[in-house]
């Protein structure tokens, strides 16, 4: 019927648990929108949605706080809405970090014993491990060159370095404000037990003042420049989901926004700013194939089966770009012989 079920709010409203994270009245332009797929445990019967920031993005002056529920990931009943966990990535960001990358839902081994683990390449630079039944925290790791954090604690809060807050004059800060990693979309293979993500790297100049709040308007107060004495680059890169190690990596000429494709036929697939599909070796990284599609890829490859012969397609520009092995020729009847 289109009716709706439920609604949970990213950003609390006054009442409900979380509110009094948020200074003042920032609340009611306070962000945190989920602007990614999220994923789903049927077992559970939860869904993991991640999260915006907040809002101005790079201005906390009128938000004090952790700003919940932005930069984060909330587990909720399927049924009711209701929230079980959450776990927060960047409180209080102040760089437009978005958490809103796919979640990865992995059942593995961790120290020993069996564990339902949600993963996630967040565009802080750090990538993290929780159970996904209770949102224990587990471990976080870079990813990525990161100037902003000394670490991670053992309760999964970053430990801030001051010197990374934006100021009027402008401070260098790395990963930069479309961070380490976007919305592309991430690939876990069950063959290989191994996490693979284009990864980005490029620091900005990060600014911030006063801004009053408009309707209708941008509201940032702030602005970020990429540093012009680096080229921005980026790789394809493997990471082992239990510990966040690097596996290996394939080096990007530029920062990639294309997603990640992986394959049982040990295969993964990816693309690149400068228009190429690549296809590298899943255990070892080795490039295998590639292909000059004409334009820059922002989109995930995607593979698919009809009548039995499978398929790799991939979105570039205006156009849609299909890709399959040839054909066997078709064997001989019984009793006629081949011509082959």
């Amino acid at each position: 019927t289109g009716r709706r079920a439920w609604r949970f709010n990213t950003v609390p409203q006054p009442g409900e648990r979380g509110h009094e994270t948020w200074a003042g009245d920032s609340w009611s332009r306070g962000g945190a929108p989920a602007w990614v797929t999220g994923a789903y445990d049927p077992e559970l019967n939860l869904v993991y949605w991640t999260t915006g920031n907040p809002s101005p993005s790079n201005n906390g002056a009128d938000r004090g706080g952790d700003n919940l529920y932005s930069n984060a990931v909330v587990a909720l009943d399927a049924d009711t809405g209701k929230l079980k966990w959450y776990f927060q990535f960047t409180p209080h960001d102040l760089h437009d970090w978005d958490s809103t990358q796919t979640p990865v839902l992995v059942d593995a081994d961790w120290k020993g014993t069996p564990r339902k683990l949600l993963i996630h390449a967040d565009r802080n630079g750090f990538f993290y491990a929780l159970d996904r039944v209770n949102g224990s925290f587990l471990f976080a790791k870079p990813f990525a060159r990161q100037t902003w954090a000394r670490g991670i604690d053992s309760n999964g809060r970053p430990q801030v370095l001051p010197a990374s807050d934006p100021t009027p004059e402008g401070v260098s800060v790395c990963p930069g404000a479309i961070g380490a990693t976007n919305f592309m979309s991430p690939a876990y293979s069950p063959e290989t037990r191994l996490f693979y993500l284009n990864a980005r790297e490029q620091c900005d100049i990060f600014t911030t003042g006063p801004q009053p709040f408009h309707t209708g308007r941008t509201y940032l107060g702030s602005s970020y420049n990429m540093q012009v004495d680096e080229k921005d680059w980026g790789a394809l890169r493997a990471l082992d989901p239990t510990n966040g190690a690097l596996r290996w990596e394939f080096r990007h000429h530029s920062a990639p926004w294309a997603g990640v494709l992986a394959t049982a036929g040990g295969l993964v697939f990816a693309g690149d700013i400068e228009g190429n599909l690549i296809a590298v070796d899943a255990r070892t990284g080795k490039h295998l194939w590639h292909f000059e599609t004409g334009s820059a890829i922002y989109a995930s490859p995607i593979t698919y089966e009809v009548q039995g012969r499978q398929y790799v397609a991939i979105a570039s520009g205006a156009a849609l770009i299909t890709f399959a092995l040839p054909e066997e020729p078709s064997a001989p009847s019984p009793g006629r012989a081949s011509s082959r």
